[in-house]
């Protein structure tokens, strides 16, 4: 119904309008689909194919291949699933049976019925609905028992978010959705189909539910009807299983503190942080981490990027999603060993993040007192975690440092790494945002431990 040159000529509009596509408005020159195969050849349509952008520039990236999932129906036809999306339009084709328009197959729910039948053959799918976010995969709830996820840029080799769910149930963690199926061509992971949280709630929404509770009551953290800090201490605990469970799966290795000072120096001069030079930065990260000495843990496998976002709370407590790591890495980069603090400190992050985002849904309406209640909330919340993280972690093979003083000192140059990362991340999307991860910075270069 579409050949593949009429696909190649709609894919580079197509393509850069999906936030999935990672290469900004990059437009590339043009694009040549490696791999095609026709799933349905009547009304309505649905093709397969992988395609590769390519760019005018000599040095631009040439091999990063997306999955695309094509539908087609009559031109004639009213599509109710394309109101208020177009970025899924593709464009007009022309069809042995008349005009067709082209559009993404995942938005039509007649279609993402099939696809999820063909990628998990023995799951009994009878109904879809496509989850309401924007995110750099795509998201297709089945019956409300399942969900799958369709990867789509897709890299050579295991996907983490496919490898890493599997390996820890072989090993008895439970707390991260069920694998029900995995789709895989060759070594290449494309879809996975796992259990749907269905009663869960985001972390980062129950921590704002908590905060705003907070600004509202002006009481103390620990006098509020949302106090946080026993959540906290749960996802603490449930975190801490996590790196041990990983450890099991995949082993461990004695952390690498000359290795690890010079990532962290070149993660920090990756980014201009104004104000700030970069050699103050390496030099602080170097400081953090030789006050550690020896003390530094084990190198394992990790969630790579680990914040409240990833977590879902249900009645059975807390599940941890997400386990493709920081995409702006680079995969070889995202499954090597690191130490388990690169994830601590991503959470304790996300506690500030959260306490300043409930700020600023105050507009004007912030004074001292609310400032004051912030920092008390988040440092109750980094305290419980870090209880409960702690005490679940211990074992006759440390996976962190053991002392106390090693600890901070290495949680922080992890801190402060992570800080600086978000500065450039939101210079680049979310410029009013900037001042939270620039609070961090200074913060965290400060003297004491």
């Amino acid at each position: 119904m579409i050949d593949v040159a009429t696909l190649e000529r709609l894919l580079p509009d197509f393509m850069v309008r999906q936030r999935w596509y990672g290469f900004g408005d990059v437009r590339p020159e043009r694009v040549e689909v490696t791999e095609f195969e026709v799933w349905r050849d009547s009304w309505p349509g649905l093709v397969w194919a992988l395609a590769r952008p390519v760019f005018a520039a000599a040095d631009a990236e040439t091999d990063a291949r997306f999955q695309v999932l094509v539908g087609l129906r009559s031109i004639d036809e009213y599509m109710h699933f394309l109101d208020g999306k177009g970025r899924s339009l593709l464009g007009d084709v022309a069809t042995g049976a008349g005009e067709a328009l082209a559009y993404d197959a995942l938005v039509d729910g007649e279609l993402a019925l099939e696809i999820v039948r063909r990628i998990a053959p023995d799951f009994p799918a009878n109904a879809v609905r496509p989850l309401p976010v924007d995110q750099t995969n795509t998201s297709i709830v089945v019956d409300d028992s399942a969900i799958l996820k369709v990867f789509r840029r897709i890299r050579s080799g295991a996907n983490p978010d496919a490898e890493l769910p599997r390996r820890l149930w072989d090993v008895g963690f439970q707390q991260t959705p069920e694998p029900i199926a995995e789709w895989r061509r060759g070594d290449d992971d494309l879809a996975v189909l796992r259990r749907f949280l269905s009663s869960g709630t985001d972390g980062f929404v129950l921590a704002l539910t908590s905060l705003r509770d907070l600004y509202s009551s002006r009481l103390q953290p620990e006098q509020c009807g949302g106090d946080f800090a026993p959540e906290a201490r749960r996802l603490g605990e449930v975190t801490a299983s996590l790196h041990t469970s990983l450890a099991q799966a995949f082993g461990s290795a004695p952390g690498d503190a000359t290795a690890w000072t010079e990532g962290l120096a070149d993660d920090v001069t990756r980014v201009a942080v104004p104000g700030i030079s970069p050699d103050e930065l390496v030099v602080r990260v170097r400081q953090l981490v030789g006050h550690a000495g020896a003390d530094v843990g084990a190198a394992v496998r990790i969630h790579g990027d680990f914040h409240l976002g990833q977590t879902m709370r249900t009645d059975s407590g807390w599940f941890l999603l997400d386990f493709e790591g920081e995409p702006s890495r680079p995969l070889d980069e995202r499954v090597l060993p690191a130490s388990p603090l690169r994830d601590v400190a991503g959470m304790m992050r996300s506690f500030h993040y959260a306490a300043d985002v409930a700020l600023a849904e105050r507009g004007d309406d912030v004074d001292t007192e609310l400032h004051s209640l912030a920092a008390a909330w988040e440092a109750r919340a980094r305290t419980a975690f870090l209880d409960g993280y702690r005490a679940a972690i211990a074992g006759p093979e440390p996976l962190v440092p053991t002392e106390p003083t090693a600890f901070a000192s290495l949680l922080r140059a992890f801190e402060l790494a992570k800080a600086v990362y978000e500065v450039g991340y939101e210079v680049a999307h979310r410029p009013e945002w900037v001042d939270i991860p620039l609070e961090a910075v200074q913060r965290l270069l400060s003297p004491p431990l």
